[in-house]
């Protein structure tokens, strides 16, 4: 006999019921309708947004074995949501959400040394006692490796990711440095390696930090004399996650007792995972003893992602959230914001928020006046010292050379072509432009500015130098 929406969903029924008390089964179970099975994803149909916030919340996982037993490993769970309409006329519409399958992360328990009265120990690795205590690994079950989508951007951060989550400490990318630009996910991913290590590990303690956190605690260990117990408790935990780890820059202290937990994790075979704002290698105040061992392992760039996986992030955000929108808007957002995926989310999610507050139709207009608060943010960021960096890298200089007195024809036209940018896309009078780009007066500027402009049409290769830097800075 062919399987129907409701007979699957009556078999899960029969499953749940025999699972959890009578009065919560009656509440939460007995409301729902099974509406559409599609091949190995069932539909079911609820009465409130509330109503399924709480079915994920507290039954996700008695949902997921009981659909995993009537459909198998494949089976996925789709809520329908009869929502009240409020644009005029028309009649109710129906929210579609899938189920994410996640709960929060538990504490974790741990068995630490007990302080004694006597401090003498023969054998320092005599443990006297033990207590068990509660660590919260702080990690957030919503950013997982699921709504972390893969493309040419981050495919070996994620990649490297996914094998660290399949065998902490057991692979070579240990530790694993993640580092790119702001907005493009590295603390996601770093929360989606913690979260999938505790699905498939549940006995392993895993803690993710900030740098900045980190750095406070040593403080208040060093101000209450227990620095040893934080090098000690941090020294338990089988896979540490930290945040931002450039914060650690110039501060000596943090740096050394970093240096000892590091150590004393990598010997015992414990997973460490680093995220960045920059490589390595860019650095600043960080010893070099701590820097040759972030080396040890693989550092992972994420870059500023492209266009196709700009749409997929916006479908995947409207798919999760239940909403549908015009092909032509996704593809507008997608064009016009190409910075981080961060300002990606912000667009779309203020697209939402326009549309319902204000109860206004979803427009190309009204996408228009979103996408261009975000965009003028962007420009706005950009500064004399960025451009100079994007040409010197472009022509493969050092700034120093780019600003210095010498005559070379690729020197000079990459100083001419930095003045250009730095006079289109800042507010920045000729006369500061020249003082910031190699102490030049403003008729240097001037001339400079109109050289680009003859040459772009009379030279093909320098179109191509133009056209190249004019894309790097409108990401």
């Amino acid at each position: 006999m062919d399987k129907t929406a409701q007979s699957v969903w009556k078999n899960c029924l029969l499953f749940i019921k025999d699972n959890i008390q009578e009065q919560a089964y009656k509440t939460w179970f007995e409301p729902i309708q099974a509406v559409d099975l599609n091949e190995n994803a069932l539909s079911i149909q609820v009465p409130s947004k509330f109503f399924y916030e709480w079915l994920e919340e507290h039954y996700v996982k008695l949902l997921k074995v009981a659909l995993t037993k009537e459909l198998g490993q494949s089976a996925k769970l789709l809520y329908k949501i009869k929502m009240e309409n409020t644009y005029g006329n028309k009649l109710p519409f129906t929210e579609q959400i899938p189920s994410n399958n996640r709960q929060a992360v538990k504490t974790q328990e741990v068995d630490v040394p007990i302080v004694q009265k006597n401090p003498e120990l023969k054998n320092p690795f005599i443990i006297p006692g033990i207590r068990n205590i509660n660590i919260d690994s702080q990690l957030n079950s919503n950013y997982s490796f699921d709504n972390f989508l893969e493309g040419d951007s981050n495919r070996l951060a994620r990649s490297a990711g996914m094998a660290v989550a399949n065998k902490p400490g057991g692979t070579s990318f240990n530790p694993l440095l993640i580092f790119g630009g702001v907005g493009l996910g590295k603390t996601h991913l770093a929360h989606a390696i913690g979260v999938e290590i505790k699905d498939k590990f549940p006995e392993k303690t895993v803690l993710y930090i900030s740098a900045e956190i980190f750095t406070q605690q040593y403080i208040d260990s060093v101000k209450k004399n227990t620095r040893n117990d934080f090098i000690h408790f941090y020294q338990l935990i089988d896979v540490l996650i930290i945040d931002d780890v450039q914060f650690l820059s110039g501060k000596s202290g943090t740096q050394d007792v970093f240096f000892h937990i590091f150590n004393h994790l990598h010997q015992n075979g414990k997973q460490v995972i680093l995220t960045s704002d920059k490589a390595p290698v860019d650095m600043q105040d960080i010893e070099q003893r701590l820097l040759s061992r972030f080396k040890w392992g693989l550092s992972a760039e994420l870059h500023q992602p492209d266009y196709e996986t700009r749409i997929s992030i916006l479908k995947n955000i409207l798919y999760r959230d239940g909403v549908e929108m015009p092909e032509e808007i996704i593809e507008y957002v997608a064009k016009n914001i190409k910075s981080n995926v961060r300002e990606l989310e912000g667009a779309i999610i203020s697209l939402i928020a326009q549309s319902s507050f204000n109860k206004r139709e979803v427009t190309i207009e009204l996408a228009k006046q979103v996408v261009e608060k975000f965009v003028k943010n962007v420009k706005r960021e950009i500064s004399i010292d960025y451009i100079q960096k994007i040409v010197s890298d472009y022509f493969q200089l050092d700034i120093e050379t780019l600003q210095s007195k010498t005559r070379k024809r690729h020197v000079v036209q990459a100083r001419q072509l930095a003045m250009f940018f730095a006079k289109k896309y800042t507010k920045s009078s000729l006369a500061n432009i020249g003082n910031q780009i190699g102490d030049r007066d403003h008729a240097t500027v001037l001339h400079a500015c109109k050289t680009v402009d003859n040459l772009v049409t009379t030279d093909k290769q320098f179109r191509k130098f133009v056209d190249d830097i004019n894309k790097k800075l409108s990401l």
